[in-house]
């Protein structure tokens, strides 16, 4: 079976977000968490994991981008304990049936959206429309099949020499602009 998890490809998560998830954990839509809430109301951090994040089962953080991975049936239902344990503890479920019933649907709706191949990236914009939340995801792929998704690549240079002159972007920040 295939289910979502966080990943992180540059630090951006840690400062759009109130909590970011972190990379690895199993993850779910989330939108749960703001059906009590008026969207248009949202400002700086909690309108950004509105518009664009999913929930961290594990950290009840949030997460720009999730991956599409293999999960063993004993991941899948640890992964809803955990996240029922959370509706219990964050959000004051009534009761842990009721919490578990809740986390199988997440979970069951994050593995419908698992139907691309192993290590898509999977992005989700929410919306509202007449008072409703309306969600729409975007799959990103590798061309030419699987790679590692890494937002930098650096390339080590042998037999070149080091550049002659350096430059202090601090230095430059700090200094008045002079253009006319």
């Amino acid at each position: 079976m295939k289910l979502l998890r966080t990943i992180r490809l540059d630090p951006s998560d840690t400062f759009i977000f109130e909590r970011a998830a972190e990379p690895g954990e199993w993850a779910v839509t989330g939108t749960f968490i703001f059906s009590g809430d008026d969207p248009a109301a949202l400002e700086g951090k909690q309108r950004a994991a509105f518009r664009a994040g999913f929930l961290g089962v594990s950290s009840f953080g949030w997460s720009t981008l999730v991956q599409i991975v293999e999960a063993r049936d004993v991941e899948r239902l640890a992964a809803i304990d955990t996240l029922a344990r959370q509706l219990v503890a964050e959000l004051g479920a009534p009761s842990m049936q009721e919490a578990v019933a809740a986390a199988e649907e997440e979970f069951e709706f994050a593995a419908s959206l698992c139907n691309h191949p192993l290590d898509t990236l999977v992005a989700i914009h929410r919306s509202t429309n007449g008072g409703e939340i309306r969600e729409t995801f975007r799959t990103l792929r590798p061309k030419d099949g699987p790679k590692p998704f890494r937002a930098f690549t650096f390339l080590d240079v042998e037999g070149e020499e080091e550049p002659a002159e350096t430059v202090d972007l601090a230095a430059m920040a700090k200094k008045p602009d002079r253009s006319p």
